[in-house]
């Protein structure tokens, strides 16, 4: 989002852009990533000492407010955390790992014909629309399958697992003695 429209979007409200607010915008834009409160107060300390956690908060909530910002759960990775990213002109949807917590932004035609669809479906008018998918990431799928074939290899009771026979194109499970 171009600095001159929030500058812009802020006066239209009767609010000044401070510098602190302008540090506290640009980080929000520009850093690539999902913020949260307590990360951008970190990334805004580095810039301007001065600022602080009550800056940030009320800055957060005034540009919230405003509509210059989104306030996203992303899909409780993190706990009751919340990450902003400044609106774009765009729709798009989050593509969360449930495992690493990697965050991608999904941009394309499918997400405006789903919007259309229930529009139609529904004579819905649809003015905010946010799309969360949780999933595992491609190095996740590994470690995870990983961990699964792991975890399959101890049985509950600490023993080794029971050993299976092969017989004409069968598996049959042998009992272990305790």
């Amino acid at each position: 989002m171009a600095l001159e429209s929030i500058r812009g979007s802020l006066k239209d409200k009767g609010v000044r852009l401070t510098r602190q607010r302008q540090i506290l915008l640009e980080l929000i834009d520009k850093s690539g990533q999902h913020l949260d409160a307590e990360k951008l107060f970190q990334m805004a300390q580095e810039k301007d000492p001065k600022l602080n956690r009550v800056t940030v908060y009320r800055t957060l909530k005034l540009l919230k407010e405003g509509g210059l910002v989104d306030e996203l759960d992303l899909m409780h990775y993190g706990g009751d955390q919340h990450y902003y990213e400044t609106r774009t002109k765009q729709e798009h949807a989050h593509i969360i790992c449930l495992r690493c917590g990697k965050v991608e932004e999904f941009f394309g035609e499918p997400l405006q014909r789903l919007r259309r669809q229930i529009e139609a479906h529904f004579g819905f008018q649809i003015v905010l629309a946010r799309t969360e998918v949780g999933g595992y990431c491609s190095h996740c799928q590994v470690l995870r399958a990983q961990e699964i074939e792991d975890a399959r290899g101890q049985a509950p009771d600490g023993l080794p697992p029971a050993p299976f026979q092969h017989r004409a194109g069968k598996l049959k499970h042998v009992s272990r003695a305790r």
